[in-house]
């Protein structure tokens, strides 16, 4: 028997990280005689040709019994199988673009890109150029990886359009191979600032609910407490700063689901401040007074997105073995408006 997530053509940037490979888990046959696993795997598994398992097994991402193998690692009876290898390229004319990158860390393997806001990550769906995908292109139009017409070179995980901070895009196959893994079995690290509407109950908690489409809106996620429908996801939450009708979190995620925490935080009742999506682009605490309003509406101005930075990431690199943790800091956007609250908050104190 064979569990497998399978290809899908037309995915976007609403993708979970886990879509962004291929994973598979098998059981060998009790009468299974000696065989390579690459061999083996080839006659297993359809889309898979014997250079991508090989280099998938370079990478460590075929693991036999929960221990890392090689290609030229025999099959036994009953032996349970777990390999993650990227997606195959699909055709999608990338058209190379000069656009200017804010690189915080390179060597021969990777890099780590601190992403502005706007910044679609790869193509699709109406977002044919002007990508993070088109940069990398253009910038590393000589490597292999980076040589055809693949949609995705590179990406190990996404972050959203409209949300700031640190992302990590392979330069080799090998290296994509094992960053991918890593995000797969959830051993990378990650922690995310947002600002939130309203005072949480709680200065830490976790948020727990399986996450998926709306049956209502095919656009927007959204939470099923009961785990009938979406996938697992788990944020852990701390609160930063109490800013009166706003409050500055951090969150670490377990999961990488889709929106996962602008989906959590209007779960339990606190959007991100101006997330048009999940209803925090209007005021929902605080007066009914003018001054207020107006004073929310310069806010929304100043940050017109969603209040969230990607403000940590730790990984293993694939090469060396060392752990890498890298951290920014919060965007302009993001720290005008922290601090516009802060002063408001202070000059209401005084009366």
């Amino acid at each position: 028997m064979t569990e497998k997530n399978l290809p899908v053509d037309d995915r976007d940037e609403q993708d979970d990280d886990n879509e962004m490979f291929e994973h598979y888990r098998l059981t060998v046959d009790p009468g299974q005689k000696p065989l390579r696993i690459d061999k083996f795997l080839v006659n297993r598994i359809d889309t898979a040709s014997r250079s991508r398992i090989q280099s998938a097994a370079e990478a460590g991402s075929i693991l036999v019994n929960d221990v890392s193998v090689k290609a030229n690692y025999k099959v036994k009876p009953d032996d349970e199988i777990s390999i993650v290898m990227d997606y195959p390229r699909r055709e999608l004319k990338i058209i190379p673009e000069d656009i200017p990158l804010d690189i915080v860390y390179e060597d021969d393997d990777l890099l780590v890109i601190n992403k502005p806001a706007g910044l679609v990550v790869h193509p699709g769906h109406g977002n044919y150029s002007g990508t993070l995908v088109n940069a990398l292109a253009y910038r590393y139009k000589d490597l292999p990886l980076y040589g055809g017409d693949d949609p995705r070179p590179g990406l190990v995980h996404r972050i959203d359009k409209n949300t700031t901070g640190l992302l990590v895009v392979a330069k080799t196959e090998m290296a994509k191979n094992h960053l991918a893994a890593q995000f797969f079995n959830k051993t990378t690290k990650r922690k995310y600032n947002a600002l939130v509407w309203g005072n949480l109950k709680e200065d830490e908690g976790t948020i727990e609910g399986n996450i998926g489409r709306s049956l209502k809106n095919r656009q927007v996620f959204t939470v099923f407490p009961e785990g009938d429908y979406g996938k697992p996801a788990v944020t852990h939450y701390k609160v930063i700063e109490k800013l009166g009708y706003v409050n500055l979190v951090e969150c670490v995620l377990e999961t990488g689901r889709t929106h996962q925490i602008r989906v959590h935080m209007r779960y339990i009742g606190h959007p991100l401040f101006n997330d048009d999506n999940y209803g925090g682009d209007k005021i929902l605490k605080g007066t009914t007074f003018t001054k207020y309003k107006q004073f929310v509406e310069n806010c929304f101005q100043l940050l017109p997105r969603q209040a969230l930075h990607a403000k940590m990431l730790g990984f293993i690199h694939p090469r060396t073995g060392e752990e890498m943790i890298f951290d920014s800091e919060l965007p302009e956007d993001m720290t005008q408006v922290i601090e516009k609250w802060r002063t408001y908050i202070s000059n209401r104190n005084q009366f």
